[in-house]
């Protein structure tokens, strides 16, 4: 291989296949290996075959689940915010024509043992049994000040200084309590822990503003979309942006061994003898362990039921969130279903998962609460995996390394650590200033 590439990109996972497909929209010369023969990496969606050979080394599922065919079971499994930055970003890079979503019924958060329906609006604060009348009215007070908040016109800020006033020092003018707090927090804003409440108060409006507008795209029961057939056709969606824009692609490449230079630099990658010059390296830690460190891992079930999450409103497909505090915990759980509706599963078959940051080695325990929460499965699968993050300075030695995946069931953090990359790599900020409202990115199918 004689040529230069701009951008070696290692592992098609989402967050690799998006940066190749919006480098190679940018007019960079891209080359995209894979030591895998198929698309996803860590983020694709298997077959039952394939579910049941990763998870129970036995070739065979057994005949009552349907066809393994019919079965796209995400080992990611996140929905989108449909006003959302990743829908800002396939908009962008015009992927939609790739794909199909469909809106997501049910958006919940467990309280008191008890599974709700999350409010966003000041119709809705009125209406949830969540919450007693006079909190009600405190609540739907909250709800109008984010509905009417604009960040560029002061008036809307109800006195406050936004990047100064905290998160809790909002909530105090608005005498919410506690268990209010918890569902806005985790469930509206979707924070993963506590320490917004010490933070600015505007990115808090601005994420609860955020859900209350994703809600309002579709009237549905929640703000939230997901592909037809799974997650898995997000990377093949960026990975076909990449080839119509010039990238290579080559799967099913052992050993890629990223090559440094006598100043520690990455020149470019060697598999199977032969080694392709690169300018810089974009990869997910496996393929550069020496410059990860673990930061924790994330615990989950994968359960295969034929009904939906009971409480849910017969949703077929939904998220429910548990703040920590509801289960004495220091970090939140995540219930996640998808069904037939969505086209990864036969006919009357659910795919729910129960994830969490692991907080003790035996996920059995760990994720009771959640899997309690399912009612009966038909089959249920344990597993663990490791978090990395990034160790090394990528305009020092060019190399340009995702996080792993968080247990979180939607793609807020996920987006925010490709757009970093994305700036990281190319020295400019992604424009997704797009028109959502004139966009197709969610028409429901």
């Amino acid at each position: 291989m004689d040529e230069e590439y701009d951008v070696i990109v290692l592992g098609t996972g989402l967050k690799e296949c998006i940066l190749s497909g919006l480098l190679s929209v940018d007019g960079l010369k891209v080359l995209h290996m894979d030591k895998n023969d198929y698309y996803g990496g860590e983020s694709t969606s298997l077959n039952l075959n394939q579910l049941w050979k990763r998870l129970r080394g036995d070739e065979q599922p057994p005949e009552y689940l349907g066809s393994s065919r019919e079965y796209n079971v995400d080992m990611i499994p996140k929905f989108m915010m449909a006003n959302g930055t990743l829908v800002r970003v396939l908009i962008h890079a015009n992927v939609t024509k790739y794909l199909n979503f469909k809106a997501v019924d049910g958006s919940f958060v467990y309280n008191k043992k008890k599974i709700y329906k999350v409010p966003a609006t000041d119709v809705e604060a009125l209406k949830s049994p969540l919450m007693g009348l006079l909190e009600k009215r405190r609540a739907r007070k909250f709800f109008l000040f984010v509905q009417d908040f604009d960040e560029s016109n002061p008036k809307t800020h109800a006195g406050m200084n936004m990047d100064t006033t905290t998160g809790r020092e909002l909530i105090a003018k608005y005498e919410l309590d506690d268990d209010t707090i918890d569902f806005i927090g985790h469930a509206l804003a979707l924070h993963t822990n506590d320490s917004y409440l010490d933070q600015p108060a505007l990115d808090f409006v601005k994420r609860v503003k955020l859900y209350a507008e994703s809600l309002a795209r579709f009237q549905s029961g929640s703000p939230y979309i997901y592909p037809m057939y799974g997650l898995g056709e997000l990377p093949q969606a960026f990975a076909r942006l990449s080839a119509v824009y010039g990238g290579t692609y080559m799967l099913n490449k052992p050993q890629c061994k990223v090559e440094f230079d006598e100043n520690g630099k990455a020149i470019g990658v060697t598999s199977e003898g032969e080694t392709a010059k690169g300018k810089k390296i974009v990869c997910d830690p496996s393929y550069l362990p020496d410059k990860v460190q673990q930061i924790g891992k994330v615990a989950r079930a994968i359960c295969i039921m034929s009904h939906p999450i009971p409480d849910t409103n017969e949703s077929h497909s939904a998220q429910v969130i548990i703040p920590q505090k509801q289960l004495g915990r220091k970090s939140d759980m995540y219930l996640f279903c998808c069904s037939y509706a969505h086209n990864v599963a036969p006919k009357g078959k659910y795919i729910a998962f129960v994830l969490t940051e692991a907080e003790t080695d035996n996920p059995e325990t760990e994720l009771k609460p959640g899997v309690d929460l399912l009612g009966k499965v038909d089959e249920i699968f344990y597993e663990t995996y490791h978090r990395f993050v990034p160790t090394n300075d990528g305009s020092a030695d060019n190399c340009f390394i995702s996080t792993s995946y968080d247990a979180t069931t939607h793609f807020e953090s996920t987006v925010m650590d490709v757009l970093s990359m994305y700036t990281n790599i190319t020295g400019k900020v992604l424009d997704l200033s797009v028109d959502l409202s004139a966009a197709s990115a969610g028409d429901e199918q």
